[in-house]
């Protein structure tokens, strides 16, 4: 277990480590699950250890947009502030890679964070990022086009992913784009034409990798 990634974001305190690990309970989770729904309660925090998960918000029309994704040694700032105010979930997680993931009991995330200065520090710089993730967001949807806003998600899943090809559907980008698949199928027919990309059977090769 010394090669977990806890060990790396917490190298400085190895007892931390011990305890997440001595209080946290490990799921495995295919692509597509839900690990936490809208308004459902939330009673631990997770740590992705392995995979990722992307975390959605559902307008009241149906629709969904991305809000950001959860990478190998992250957690989800949502869950932490819902979990330690005792709130309900605004927010859904869906695996997407196959994830391992870490849950930690609400009320000992409170007692980590009085005993162990890295924690907090974990904390806030969770914070920090999501926040300048969700900056991007209102940037892109207040003034950006739907098709700059495809090509920025697109670059987002290869660099998360490492890879040119993204294993995706144009149902799956229309939704966390927020708008119809038609749409989608259209800005992806037309980069295609353009050079920009390769399209395949659930897949996408990304042939340029600029920002247009």
């Amino acid at each position: 277990m010394q090669d977990s990634v806890l060990y790396s974001e917490f190298s400085s305190s190895p007892d931390l480590v011990e305890k997440l690990y001595r209080v946290g309970v490990t799921k495995n989770y295919s692509e597509g699950d839900i690990i936490l729904d809208e308004n459902a309660s939330i009673r631990s925090i997770p740590i992705v250890m392995k995979g990722m998960i992307k975390v959605i918000r559902t307008e009241e029309d149906g629709r969904e947009i991305l809000l950001y994704y959860i990478k190998s040694g992250e957690s989800c700032i949502m869950s932490f502030l819902g979990g330690m105010h005792n709130e309900k979930s605004i927010v859904k997680a869906e695996v997407e890679e196959d994830a391992e993931i870490l849950f930690l009991p609400v009320d000992q995330v409170s007692l980590f964070i009085k005993e162990h200065p890295e924690w907090l520090d974990y904390i806030f710089r969770l914070y920090h990022k999501r926040f300048e993730d969700l900056l991007d967001i209102i940037n892109a949807i207040a003034f950006k086009k739907v098709d700059e806003r495809l090509l920025k998600l697109l670059y987002k899943k290869s660099e998360i992913t490492d890879s040119e090809t993204i294993s995706t559907t144009h149902e799956q980008l229309a939704n966390e784009l927020g708008t119809a698949r038609v749409v989608v199928s259209r800005l992806l027919k037309q980069l295609e034409e353009e050079g920009r990309l390769k399209l395949g059977r659930n897949k996408i090769v990304l042939l340029k990798k600029d920002n247009g």
